[in-house]
């Protein structure tokens, strides 16, 4: 009776263990998306808590020499779940801050907008330290200008390719 209990706990036990995937501590990389046209953002992922659970910050920036100046930076929290295997699903939430310095002559401004952003994707991690995700983010942005408005929906679907250590 002792040898079934042990081997039940001890199957119990690595069925655990294969199926609860951690992830990287980091993860810098890119990702590339057509958000509001910024493109390819620089992309750096942290784990947090003893949980799969970890932030993420992304950076994208677009310098048009004759029109505008702009940067975005996101910044979300994310719940990270193990399907099978290397493949993981997550969902986030966050938002972030950015600048558009307009350089047209008709109409020149410098607004700061804030959004608020949520987001969900899949994931595959690799043998070796790589890690490439397909995520869909929406985005609901807040411009300072033109009366505090609520102006722009921008949904954006990417492709990251992280660098995991």
């Amino acid at each position: 009776m002792k040898k079934i209990i042990l081997m039940t706990l001890f199957a119990l036990g690595a069925t655990v263990a294969t199926n609860a995937q951690t992830i990287s501590e980091n993860a810098l990389g890119l990702r590339f998306g057509g958000g509001n046209g910024y493109g390819a953002e620089v992309s750096y992922q942290r784990a947090v808590g003893g949980d799969n659970n970890r932030l993420e910050f992304d950076l994208g920036w677009r310098n048009d020499k004759n029109h505008y100046d702009s940067f975005k930076l996101a910044a979300l929290y994310q719940w990270v779940w193990n399907i099978e295997g290397g493949f993981n699903w997550y969902v986030g939430a966050g938002g972030g801050i950015g600048n558009i310095d307009s350089k047209d002559r008709d109409r020149y401004y410098d607004e700061t907008f804030i959004f608020l952003a949520g987001d969900i994707g899949i994931e595959y991690n690799f043998d070796i330290p790589l890690l490439i995700s397909l995520d869909f983010r929406p985005e609901i942005g807040f411009h300072n200008g033109d009366n505090n408005r609520i102006d722009n929906f921008s949904p954006d679907i990417a492709l990251g390719l992280r660098y995991q250590f």
